[in-house]
């Protein structure tokens, strides 16, 4: 693999293009993927304004709040790496609630939270309708190899050592989630776009040959 530097704001451009070649006839449902420490909630506020400006209506949602209710994520614990790999993010939810309705033929109609994991109950969001050619942006962790239906995948790379050092003292009981999710499902290697994110002030664009 070959390794290009890139400024975020020429980032943010090159992915906007991207997206943007997508027919405008349907939605673009975009994954942003990487650990909390990689910053996928950044890389989607990037993306904002360069889709505007080429026309597109933009919807951020987080897979933070499509996490399950606390009785099933915190079964085996609250710091347990497995459930946190297998059991908090709710794919039937999300998938049903907001990448579902955005394939070809259907509504377009969107919840774009369901969980608040503060209060342990339900958002009760109101639905919104995205527009035909909209774009989607989800960010979240561990996001790829579930068989979830996206049109673009963007993963954010960190380094097992950057990993590490970036992660909050209290989050790195998850850092073995991390690497079975390498392991495992292989973001490298599936997602469409892989961005380096080791010094995220200098990030790069990982080219396979």
């Amino acid at each position: 693999m070959d390794i290009r530097p890139i400024s975020p704001s020429l980032l943010f451009e090159e992915l906007a293009d991207r997206i943007d070649a997508a027919p405008r006839s349907s939605w673009v449902r975009v994954a942003l993927d990487g650990a909390p420490a990689a910053r996928p909630g950044w890389l989607a506020d990037g993306l904002i304004d360069p889709l505007r400006l080429r026309g597109r209506e933009v919807v951020r949602v987080s897979s933070d709040d499509f996490l399950r209710p606390a009785s099933l994520r915190f079964e085996y614990g609250k710091t347990d790496p497995d459930a946190f790999y297998d059991d908090w993010l709710d794919v039937g939810g999300l998938t049903r609630e907001v990448l579902g309705p955005l394939e070809p033929g259907r509504s377009g109609k969107i919840l774009p939270t369901l969980w608040d994991t503060r209060i342990d109950r339900a958002t009760r969001a109101p639905y919104l309708t995205v527009p035909p050619g909209g774009v989607l942006l989800l960010d979240g962790a561990l996001l790829l190899g579930r068989g979830l239906p996206f049109d673009l995948t963007v993963h954010l790379w960190l380094s097992p050592g950057a990993l590490a050092r970036r992660t909050e003292e209290e989050r790195r009981w998850t850092l073995p989630a991390y690497a079975r999710y390498e392991q495992e499902a292989g973001p490298v290697d599936i997602a469409d776009v892989v961005v380096r994110v080791d010094d995220p002030r200098h990030p790069a664009v990982v080219e396979r040959l």
